[in-house]
């Protein structure tokens, strides 16, 4: 993990994580330059390096400061933007009343430097508004906490994502903000950069397994699939759920379909030092609404606590199976009333063919 690589100042935030494979090298950039945005590229090369010019990253015009040498060792890359909170109120009438807009690429970042965690790979961007005319985040931050990991394995805390180690887990966090309303809920605007010949698309897949998430049996994911060939190219994945405290109170989890971007992303950004200027028209663009919300809100107004987890990296998205405990719980559930069936059935042959036994043969 390298924290603002060749920039000795902590006003601005840009955090890469390099894995290194046998032939490859997957190259995960954060950054809270514009609205909060990762970079996923990945690499036909072990020793390729990231390079960034900051005069140019920083300026109105940053095209072409950021990008992967050599170059011709890349063979994809996408982007992830969190781009808008939104938060509404349903009336007695159904209807939804939004209240002004939280842009991210508005609000007011902290250095990561103090959050930065080398042997747990952790950081934490955590902002508030730069401008805040309501007091909602006098109390209280939006953060997003990121994860790398070493090695394939399963998150502790909920909702217990399964993970590889070329994936990372973002993990988006209301804290203490003041609700604009009686029965607020919310929604966060998650935006996707896409080269030309691949496709978004939302899967969803439905287990009757809650071992590790209970009473929740949905698991959703956003995958890049190229349109020559099929294959997943990369995904962003979580649970039907979020969380209204760090340990528990669930709060409804749902994506509100995905759409092609008929908005510009922030400039400057990571995306546009990246991908150019003309991002926009040469790349697809597209965007999921991801909202939350218990009943009539409750959970958040109680708690003032939201957290929802999701994963992300290339190719395909890892899948739960069974585990072993589960086999066995299974297998006796099922095997039980099988044994059984067949040693009632063994007990009636028997008792008929002793009463048959009984009579005489007749001549």
């Amino acid at each position: 993990m390298q924290y603002n690589p060749g920039w000795n100042n902590s006003s601005v935030n840009l955090l890469h994580v390099r894995a290194v494979g046998p032939s490859d090298t997957l190259h995960y950039i954060w950054s809270s330059i514009g609205a909060p945005t990762v970079l996923l590229v990945a690499t036909e090369n072990t020793s390729s390096a990231l390079c960034v010019n900051w005069t140019q990253l920083l300026s109105p015009a940053p095209a072409g400061a950021i990008w992967i040498d050599p170059p011709s060792s890349v063979v994809y890359s996408t982007a992830v933007v969190f781009t808008k909170v939104f938060e509404y109120s349903e009336a007695k009438t159904l209807e939804e009343f939004f209240y002004p807009t939280y842009d991210l690429s508005e609000f007011s970042w902290d250095s990561i430097n103090h959050t930065l965690n080398h042997t747990a790979l952790t950081a934490e961007f955590t902002g508030i508004p730069a401008t805040d005319p309501s007091g909602s985040f006098s109390n209280g931050s939006l953060a997003f906490r990121v994860t790398a990991y070493k090695a394939s394995g399963r998150d502790g805390p909920l909702p217990s994502l399964l993970h590889t180690a070329n994936s990372s887990k973002v993990e988006f966090v209301l804290a203490g903000v003041a609700p604009r309303g009686n029965n607020s809920q919310f929604v966060l605007e998650v935006a996707t950069v896409e080269e030309t010949g691949v496709a978004q698309k939302v899967r969803s897949v439905r287990s009757i397994d809650d071992e590790y998430t209970p009473t929740i049996f949905e698991m959703l994911s956003l995958v890049a699939e190229s349109q020559n060939d099929s294959s997943t190219l990369s995904f962003l994945q979580w649970k039907a759920t979020a969380y209204g405290s760090p340990f528990l109170a669930s709060i409804q989890c749902r994506s509100r379909g995905l759409q092609a971007a008929n908005w510009t992303l922030p400039v400057p950004s990571i995306v546009h030092a990246y991908f150019g200027e003309d991002v926009g028209s040469t790349y697809t663009i597209s965007a999921i609404n991801i909202s939350f919300g218990g009943e009539d809100g409750k959970v958040y107004q109680e708690k003032r606590y939201l957290s929802w987890s999701a994963l992300l990296g290339f190719g395909q998205p890892p899948r739960d199976t069974f585990s072993p405990l589960v086999i066995s719980i299974m297998a006796v559930a099922l095997g039980t009333p099988m044994v059984m069936l067949l040693m009632g059935s063994c007990v009636v042959l028997f008792a008929q063919r002793k009463r048959y036994s009984e009579y005489e043969p007749i001549n």
